[in-house]
């Protein structure tokens, strides 16, 4: 999903587009090998495919996708992915990612909605055994049916604090146990990060090419 976005430096110029062009759009001159300030890079892709991150903590917009329908006024959407990869979440729907019935994992939700999200936090192998454990043993709770949802009170992102508090694990459960310093430091910098590559990717499906002087 990555649209592969470039960017070139040339006559006191960055030039960010998704084909390298003939011509400097800037000052019309030649492009070749030995013109460039510094040579052409691909701009690095903010979001990832949550199935592809065991053991993660990942955030995607409530509705749609990031690069075309998020603005900073739309909710986002925050989920755990377990050590192979499944989403479990928590919504109006109460759990999705493990079966209540049968206590173990569903990749009924691994659909491509999860498919362009943030990163904001991501463990080793060694936490498999812990982190699994933890997170069904969550999932399980009558807190997290549906009827207890509450879209302001008790929803995705409380139920994500819970487990990080549950986890145990040093400075992110510290910080889970403050939402307001939990989106400090995890949230915001990667949201305004991905909001800087939103904006490029929207300028160039408006136009070939997205100048910045030096």
């Amino acid at each position: 999903m990555d649209p592969g976005i470039l960017c070139f430096h040339h006559c006191d110029h960055k030039v960010f587009c998704t084909i390298i062009p003939e011509q400097c759009p800037v000052c019309q001159q030649k492009l070749d090998r030995y013109d460039y300030n510094l040579l052409p890079f691909r701009v690095p892709y903010p979001f990832v495919k949550a199935s592809q991150h065991p053991r993660a903590i990942v955030m995607k917009p409530t509705h749609g996708d990031f690069l075309n329908d998020y603005y900073n006024s739309k909710d986002l959407h925050i989920g755990v992915t377990n050590s192979h990869g499944y989403v479990v979440e928590f919504s109006e729907q109460g759990i999705q990612g493990v079966d209540t019935l049968t206590k173990t994992w569903s990749s009924c939700n691994m659909g491509a909605e999860w498919d362009q999200c943030l990163l904001l936090e991501q463990f080793d192998e060694l936490w498999n055994e812990i982190w699994d454990s933890v997170l069904l043993k969550m999932s399980l709770s009558p807190l997290w049916e549906a009827n207890r949802y509450n879209e302001e009170r008790h929803n995705c992102f409380t139920f994500v604090l819970a487990f990080l508090r549950a986890l145990d694990c040093g400075e992110l459960s510290e910080k889970a146990q403050d939402p307001k310093q939990f989106c400090k430091q995890y949230v915001v910098p990667r949201t305004s990060a991905a909001g800087k590559y939103i904006s490029l990717y929207r300028q160039l499906k408006r136009q070939c090419f997205f100048i910045q002087h030096q």
